[in-house]
């Protein structure tokens, strides 16, 4: 009897030995779904039929030797911000009661094309404006190992389904931190790739400038299989040797720039202690690390939200002016907040991005890649406003978004992956980010990096 297959990389080799099939293996993650999605609340909407018949259909292409890659057969699940025909589109609101999707998101007509099992739509906060996904017509996601918790948002729906063996992978948005952080608390792989790498087209927005898509999967192999599908180019085979392009390297002589004023100020203890004994076992596999500065960081919360305010708030500018009770409250706020913000700081945030886009590539300049924390505190708990950090009670949404936020508005790729967990079991990640325009080429790195700071197994399906 074979071990269920814990990753894409190892399920598209089970699936091309015919040691299993996608029938069973969407079979299996649809009775997870059942058991698990009442207490977790990951999905909001489950496409079982359409599964079924998407995995029927792999199996009969790969029985006549029709394979489209490593996708072909893989059960995904997706944020409900993004359109899937004849599906609903609800962005976890009241808001868009009625909606059904026309059309196929570009990004879901690639993943079809690939061969993927769309098995649903998941939870978020709403409209992605949040860190907790809580604020959800819906209801809250909860986190895996503890219902009482926040999986992260806003595709917390996503990383919980992942991390509970509802999906093998998921589609999330990030215009902040919304893959990564997520990711992070659930112990998974996220990844934000570069700024316009992958179409937003058919995606509910939340910020324009700022948005991206990519996946939460349970390793960086995976998150290259789902780039490569979400960027509509054919991926490497899993299980046959790797070309050149995407062959990983070696973690010997990797040269890391640690971003450490600002970015370890205001950490959990745990989290602090958990990524610096990561940064050692770098050091003892061979990586360099040398301290580098953002030197405008404490500017980035600022910059950040009169973007994101800005742009959030000309979006719905209708609906608020005739559908405001429809949102939740805090949304709703923080929506309002937005029409208030002049054009003049608003134009002084888009030049704070150049700023600090130059201060980051000069801190890339003599490294292979920068490196620091993911998420400052653990999993949150569903409801508080706040978390003790170092003595102080700090803003759950503003710690949360602190160490991420700014590759959004530098439009640098990065990647978290696990590195450790907590004193109470609860996962810590490490964020690594890569030089503009080089997705394929932090994910190589990400990947020579991943055994030293991964210690153990990816993910929390049991």
């Amino acid at each position: 009897m074979h071990a269920e297959p814990g990753t894409i990389a190892e399920l598209a080799r089970a699936l091309e030995a015919r040691e299993l099939t996608a029938e069973r293996v969407t079979e299996r993650c649809l009775q997870a779904i059942a058991a698990r999605n009442p207490a977790l609340n990951a999905f909001i909407t489950v496409m079982a039929d359409e599964a079924r018949a998407q995995a029927r259909q792999a199996d009969a292409e790969m029985a006549a030797g029709r394979r489209r890659g490593p996708l072909h057969g893989v059960p995904i699940s997706l944020k409900d911000l993004i359109d899937v025909s004849g599906v609903p589109t609800t962005a976890a609101s009241r808001v868009r009661e009625g909606h059904r999707a026309p059309t196929d998101a570009p990004i879901v007509a690639r993943l079809r094309a690939a061969g993927a099992v769309l098995i649903g739509k998941n939870n978020l906060h709403e409209f992605a404006f949040g860190t907790t996904n809580e604020d959800s017509a819906f209801g809250p996601a909860h986190h895996p190992l503890d219902p009482r918790r926040s999986p992260g948002g806003s595709s917390g729906g996503s990383a919980a389904a992942v991390a509970a063996g509802m999906a093998y992978a998921s589609i999330g948005t990030d215009t902040g931190g919304s893959i990564r952080i997520p990711a992070a608390a659930c112990g998974l792989v996220g990844l934000k790739p570069a700024l316009g790498d992958i179409p937003t087209d058919g995606v509910v927005p939340l910020s324009t400038t700022l948005d991206h898509v990519g996946p939460i999967c349970r390793s960086v192999e995976d998150a290259q299989i789902m780039y490569d599908a979400l960027r509509g180019e054919p991926s490497t085979e899993a299980g046959r040797q790797d070309p050149p392009r995407t062959r990983p390297r070696e973690a010997r002589g990797i040269r890391l720039g640690l971003l450490r004023e600002y970015f370890m100020a205001v950490l959990d203890p745990d989290v602090a202690s958990g990524f610096e004994s990561a940064c050692g076992r770098l050091r003892d596999a061979g990586v360099e690390l040398h301290e580098v500065a953002i030197a405008h960081a404490g500017e980035i919360a600022a910059i950040y939200v009169h973007i994101v305010l800005s742009e959030a708030a000309a979006y719905h500018a209708r609906t608020l002016e005739h559908r405001a009770e429809a949102y939740t409250p805090n949304v709703r706020l923080r929506l309002e907040t937005g029409r208030y913000i002049l054009a003049e700081d608003y134009v002084r945030a888009l030049r704070g991005c150049d700023v600090l886009r130059a201060e980051v590539d000069h801190a890339l300049s003599g490294c292979d890649a920068l490196i620091l924390p993911a998420l400052a505190v653990p999993a949150t708990t569903l409801g508080a406003e706040t978390v003790r950090v170092g003595g102080a009670e700090e803003p759950i949404r503003s710690i949360m978004l602190r160490l991420t936020q700014l590759f959004n508005l530098t439009a640098h790729p990065a990647i978290t992956v696990p590195c450790g967990k907590t004193r109470d079991g609860f996962p810590i990640g490490a964020q690594i980010v890569g030089a503009r325009g080089a997705t394929t080429a932090l994910l190589q790195l990400a990947r020579a990096l991943e055994p030293c700071l991964t210690p153990g197994p990816v993910g929390l399906r049991s």
